[in-house]
């Protein structure tokens, strides 16, 4: 069976669902395919911090209400280190600020906005193949053949989809780093200990207390990625984040009944270019940053805004320019977003057979950054993500 649209979509994660709101409100068509059932979408819970752009984004497209009914505004980070708090002021270096809203929540704002506005969304897709010069995307659904004929695939199935797989061998550049620890992340049924995020480095490791919801709190404690999640009962992750989250004026660190647990590899990969034939990759797809900056999210939404724009103005008005630099304007964000989420990673984490140069250098910039006015507005702005269009402004 052959059905016509303009864009094909392959992935309904915030990428995809985003990018096929953002082209609807622009006159554009799109159908969305995602091999997952639409329980697990809902329910995966990754990311929860929104950057000021990401906030802006929903609010313009008319898909956040929920987001600001619910969602906790944070004008500040706190760095956490021999036992001492220092705040990094969002609000006061750089006049922006974050908001903790679940992955999750984003993706089911998307949804029921898609099927508000009766657009077609399919979960459940299987036996994906793609025709990137076509292009036409082959899938299988309900039991039936169909072949999505089409003007552009957005490639927005994330790390291990197939759409970059679809591409052929030589045209794209992969550069992956791994990093030699992982993150053992915790939800647990507690309020949370903090109002903010933090960030806190130990000898025994990094750790980071964030928040989910005023009942929920998510907690990471640094781990060998190797590791096995079994070696790891609730007491010894509860110890673990009491010691490395220490503060000697007395702050307690609040326990609860852990719902859920793992352990998650750290890395940095991105692929250059971004785009073959009528195939562009966004989001995960085409990128993986370490946590630590939290910004894959944001990351995506940034490609997606790229993307929407570029799409809408070659269906629309024909002009193919905006297609044609895709790669070049996403990637010099992503380069900056990279550095950035390795600088806090490096800053953050011990590092396996580190000597005491290397931990005194990390102190060094750990004292930098919370005593100078410019270091810690650096963090600020990066943090809170730099403005759209920086990076055309260079």
């Amino acid at each position: 069976m052959g059905i016509d649209t303009q864009v094909a979509i392959v992935g309904a994660g915030p990428a995809g669902l985003l990018l096929a709101h953002l082209l609807h409100l622009s006159g554009v068509e799109s159908v969305v395919l995602e091999n997952r059932d639409e329980d697990y979408v809902v329910h995966r819970v990754r990311a929860g911090v929104l950057e000021q752009g990401t906030m802006d984004t929903l609010r313009e497209a008319g898909v956040g209400e929920r987001m600001d009914r619910q969602g906790a505004i944070h004008e500040g980070i706190e760095l956490r280190y021999d036992g001492a708090g220092h705040r990094i002021d969002f609000a006061d270096l750089c006049g922006r600020a974050i908001m903790v809203y679940g992955q999750q929540e984003v993706v089911k704002d998307l949804i029921e906005r898609r099927r508000a506005d009766c657009l077609p969304l399919h979960f459940k897709v299987e036996d994906v193949e793609l025709e990137p010069a076509a292009p036409r995307v082959a899938y299988t659904h309900e039991g039936e053949r169909h072949e999505l004929r089409c003007r552009a695939i957005a490639g927005c199935d994330g790390f291990h989809g197939v759409c970059r797989d679809s591409i052929p061998d030589g045209v794209l550049t992969e550069r992956t780093r791994e990093y030699p620890f992982g993150w053992l992340g915790i939800l647990a049924e507690v309020a949370p200990s903090t109002h903010e995020l933090i960030y806190a480095t130990h000898e025994r490791g990094f750790a980071l207390h964030s928040l989910r919801s005023p009942e929920l709190s998510r907690l990471y404690v640094q781990v060998d990625p190797h590791d096995d999640i079994e070696n790891w009962p609730d007491e010894r992750i509860w110890e673990e984040l009491h010691a490395r989250l220490a503060r000697d004026d007395g702050w307690t660190l609040e326990e609860g009944r852990i719902i859920e647990k793992g352990i998650t590899p750290m890395r940095s990969f991105l692929v250059e270019p971004m785009q073959h034939e009528r195939l562009y990759l966004a989001g995960d797809a085409a990128h993986i940053v370490p946590p630590t900056g939290a910004k894959g999210l944001n990351l995506a939404v940034a490609d997606v805004r790229v993307l929407a724009d570029a799409l809408t103005d070659w269906i629309r008005r024909g002009d193919e320019s905006g297609l044609a630099s895709y790669s070049e304007r996403c990637l010099a964000r992503v380069w900056r977003v990279q550095h950035f989420s390795w600088w806090m990673t490096s800053m953050l984490h011990r590092f396996p057979e580190e000597d005491e140069i290397q931990q005194r250098l990390q102190r060094a910039e750990l004292d930098y950054v919370t005593s100078s006015r410019a270091a810690s507005t650096m963090l600020a702005e990066n943090y809170t993500g730099l403005p759209y269009g920086w990076e055309a402004a260079g």
